[in-house]
């Protein structure tokens, strides 16, 4: 089937968020929300969010599914409050478990902390399915970027997250707790080797120099000719020596302390403190 896909590009985080409709139905799922979040302030915003959420009431679509690709590092995910407004289950990968434990620790969350994936709805592993309306989504596990990372393939288009970006632009980094560059080519093929026509619909895109519109819909034929990073005559040792050696390079995403310690809580923030306000930690020198 060829799922409607209605992209919403979010610029302040380079991050694009995809409604996905049955085209049998009025059945829709929303994958990698963002919510509005202004660091200097510690304030949230639901601006993007409501984009998303008026666009499916006006459609009339109802919503069976919010999608996480990974516990994002570069914005605020809106899965409850998108839950909150039009129903759902939100869904991630099972190996949550794995960043809630690594990072429960970095903030120092103490036992309070629930390292078990049970602020989600439904943790899919490689080889599950699901469905949104008739139409079928098949799991792919394609960890490296992070250890829970999938990619959704909902009929002839793949939801790629941080795995591939834009052929011009390359691959995710590999940097983060539990990343690897060796890990990341493996799972790259695992979407390579789905058919040449297969749409690739990325997570982010940020302009590759040269190029003068922001783009994030490509093709599995397209990846494996031109990706600079794994495409082409590119071998798997050359990708990882060069994965490694920019990764080096890189400064952290502005987002993240805040990005982490919501997003592995499927969203929602931390417990209020006995004054009534929540706060998020900053750990220092960790990251």
């Amino acid at each position: 089937m060829t799922p409607e896909i209605t992209a919403f590009f979010d610029e302040a985080t380079f991050t694009v968020s995809y409604v996905v409709r049955d085209p049998s139905s009025n059945k829709c799922a929303i994958v990698d929300s963002v919510l509005d979040f202004d660091y200097a302030s510690g304030r949230t915003d639901t601006t993007s969010a409501d984009q998303v959420i008026a666009f499916v009431k006006d459609k009339g679509y109802a919503l069976d599914w919010i999608l996480e690709t990974h516990v994002h590092a570069d914005h605020l995910s809106a899965a409850p409050y998108i839950q909150e407004q039009l129903g759902g289950e939100i869904g991630i990968g099972e190996k949550i478990k794995v960043v809630q434990d690594t990072f429960g620790k970095v903030f120092n969350e103490g036992t309070a902390f629930r390292r078990d994936g049970s602020q989600f709805d439904r943790l899919f592993q490689q080889g599950d399915s699901f469905h949104i309306g008739q139409m079928r989504g098949d799991v792919l596990h394609t960890p490296g970027h992070t250890p829970a990372c999938l990619t959704y393939v909902i009929g002839d288009a793949a939801f790629v997250g941080d795995t591939l970006f834009m052929p011009d632009f390359g691959t995710a980094r590999c940097d983060f707790p539990g990343g690897s560059s060796e890990t990341l080519y493996s799972s790259i093929q695992k979407i390579l080797a789905l058919p040449d026509e297969t749409r690739i619909f990325v997570g982010h895109d940020y302009k590759a120099p040269g190029r003068e519109e922001f783009a994030w819909e490509t093709t599995v034929g397209e990846q494996k000719a031109k990706n600079v990073h794994v495409g082409g005559d590119n071998e798997k040792e050359d990708f990882i020596r060069m994965r490694d050696a920019r990764d080096a390079t890189l400064g952290m995403p502005r987002l993240i302390v805040p990005s982490l310690q919501v997003n592995m809580r499927a969203g929602q923030m931390p417990e209020p403190e006995d004054n009534g306000a929540i706060y998020l930690k900053v750990p220092v020198n960790l990251l």
